[in-house]
């Protein structure tokens, strides 16, 4: 990565981190996952193959050392390479100009596959609290609608930031 881009992604996951450690339960246990949000931003404004695998890596690495579930770390780490991985197949399928709606699916679906990877490999390394199904029902889809939004406001916030920094850096030369 370019140093710029490291930056990026490095501050993008440094606040999905701080946010979620600081964001109480919305209903119940269900928060909204800001790493997850910060990561498909990240990707969305780098994605290349070997970006995606590094921020795919550190994510997971960074949500199994927070992760509140038993046995979780592994299953932390595997889901968000994939659900990274994913999210640049949507990306690339999308083509190169994104849309709110674009950016909305992405969040939703980036978030339902990190939910199913989730839970279906922490069923088969450490097992499930409860049955898989009743889990994606009341935390992966409820978590999936609220990463939608936050990745909404995360992706028109990064724009603006990013526009205000390409105005600068013209108005400097």
């Amino acid at each position: 990565m370019k140093t710029r881009e490291l930056v990026l992604a490095g501050i993008l996951l440094a606040l999905g981190l701080t946010l979620h450690a600081v964001t109480p339960a919305l209903l119940g246990n269900v928060k909204p996952d800001f790493l997850l949000a910060t990561m498909f931003i990240a990707i969305l404004f780098q994605p290349y193959l070997k970006n995606t695998i590094v921020i795919g890596f550190v994510a997971g690495v960074m949500a199994a050392m927070t992760t509140g579930f038993p046995g979780g770390q592994l299953p932390s780490i595997f889901d968000k390479l994939i659900s990274a991985l994913f999210v640049l197949f949507l990306i690339k399928l999308f083509s190169a100009q994104m849309n709110l709606i674009k950016v909305s699916v992405l969040g939703f679906l980036g978030t339902i596959v990190s939910g199913i990877v989730f839970l279906g490999s922490a069923l088969l390394m450490v097992g499930l609290p409860a049955p898989f199904t009743a889990l994606f029902m009341v935390v992966v889809l409820p978590t999936a609608l609220a990463n939608t939004a936050l990745t909404l406001v995360l992706y028109k916030t990064a724009q603006l930031v990013m526009k205000g920094a390409k105005i600068r850096k013209v108005s400097l030369t």
